[in-house]
């Protein structure tokens, strides 16, 4: 007869996170009997204590001196086992498949080790409990981050610099990524990331205030001076220089993190009522483009896929008006795309404004077709003459006259770029 089992893993997880690790010292870590004995017990918890979590000991051992086991405590005990063993799985499958492609390895079960990091204030709301998990094996640039300063980390923290990351990362050029409730509100690429802040600041600076920034260079004492006069939730980058450090001190509630990699996530989870989906991310491909106007230059193109890459981090239904690597006027989470098209028209005309801005180079990127000509009305009326979208729609031929007729370049670029 057992009374109690008490037993430790195989440190998988220190193996499979390890990158000097091999195939063969992975199938050295993976335990065969603590789980098989761990489990066993568990399933028997009514006569057999089982303890297979060190942070336990402590008070398993306090009630058992006093004679205060309970069939609760037992049970719980038990399902610790269980959620162990099930996690423990989970990164072996997870480990020993990355380098397998979907076609290669498929499964009908979702294997996601996720083990709590941290515990947070609340979620989105106050009345709301919320915590993060996170993967060990996950190599995302938000994994892994360096905590500087600042309060503590809310669970909209969390979700606008995930988006802002994911953003800032996949331009090659000093860039600077302002996000705002989960959508971007001011993006800006320049040669210095000094030039992309003050971009990102100028494309709107009463929607930045409160949000987080994000950039893809390392951050100066320069470029911290054009944040001085905002208030800000977050700063995210690569590095710091120490001037800069310490310069951003001066707002001990500001958090400042920094980013180890800059891997972008590949993969997207989200929860539905009893389901999981699953999709690839967007990777924004480019397709064979067709033109209707003048000949696309070549900074016209790279206005085109930067408006593309903004507009596709928008909620849908989402509008990018932009010039020279820079947001000017933003639409997004419409319900239809003739209200996306004013959100973003009004806010342009607010630029024109106060900004300096070349007219010939500003193009109206859209995430997916225009259904009817009356966008292309509203866009021709206020001067912009370049316009991008996926194309696709029954009423394409009305669409493409209507910009004919208004002596607008339509760029059909066949990638529709829905987020939601």
């Amino acid at each position: 007869r057992f009374d109690m089992v008490v037993g430790n893993l195989y440190p998988f997880e220190e193996a499979a996170t390890n990158p000097k690790s091999s195939f063969k010292d992975l199938i050295e870590k993976i335990d065969i009997g603590g789980p098989s004995f761990l489990r066993s017990a568990a399933k028997n918890h009514d006569s057999v204590m089982v303890v297979c979590d060190p942070t336990d000991y402590s008070w398993v051992q306090e009630k058992i001196v006093k004679n205060e086991i309970s069939s609760e405590d037992r049970l719980k005990l038990a399902l610790k086992v269980f959620s162990l063993t099930s996690y423990y799985d989970s990164l072996i499958v997870k480990k020993l498949s990355e380098n397998l492609s979907a076609e290669e390895f498929q499964t009908p079960y979702l294997n996601w080790p996720m083990k709590k990091k941290m515990a947070l204030r609340y979620g989105e709301n106050s009345h709301q409990k919320a915590d993060l998990y996170e993967s060990v094996l996950q190599t995302s640039a938000l994994s892994g981050f360096e905590f500087h300063q600042g309060k503590e980390l809310s669970y909209n923290n969390f979700l606008d610099l995930d988006a802002a990351l994911d953003l800032v990362l996949r331009f090659e050029t000093p860039t600077c990524v302002a996000v705002k409730h989960n959508n971007p509100c001011g993006v800006g690429t320049a040669d210095t990331i000094t030039q992309a802040s003050t971009k990102a600041i100028d494309a709107d600076p009463k929607s930045i205030f409160g949000g987080i920034v994000a950039f893809n260079r390392p951050v100066d004492e320069a470029t911290v001076v054009t944040l001085q006069n905002l208030f800000l939730e977050c700063i995210i980058a690569p590095a710091y220089t120490d001037s800069a450090l310490k310069l951003l001190a001066a707002k001990k509630n500001l958090r400042v993190l920094s980013i180890k990699n800059s891997n972008v996530n590949n993969t997207q989870f989200k929860t539905i009522g009893g389901h999981v989906l699953v999709q690839k991310v967007d990777d924004f491909p480019l397709q064979a483009w067709t033109n209707v106007g003048f000949e696309v230059s070549e900074s016209m193109r790279k206005n085109i896929i930067f408006g593309e890459k903004v507009c596709g981090f928008l909620k849908s239904n989402s509008i990018a008006i932009i010039a020279d690597g820079q947001t000017l006027g933003l639409g997004m989470g419409q319900v239809n795309r003739v209200d996306a098209v004013e959100q973003a028209l009004k806010r342009y005309q607010d630029s024109l404004q106060r900004l300096s801005i070349k007219t010939e180079n500003v193009i109206l990127v859209s995430d997916a077709f225009f259904p009817f000509p009356d966008s292309v009305e509203l866009i021709a009326a206020a001067g912009i003459k370049w316009i991008a979208q996926p194309g696709g729609s029954t009423k394409d031929n009305l669409v493409l006259e209507a910009a004919r007729n208004h002596n607008l370049n339509m760029v059909l670029t066949q990638t529709r770029h829905f987020r939601h």
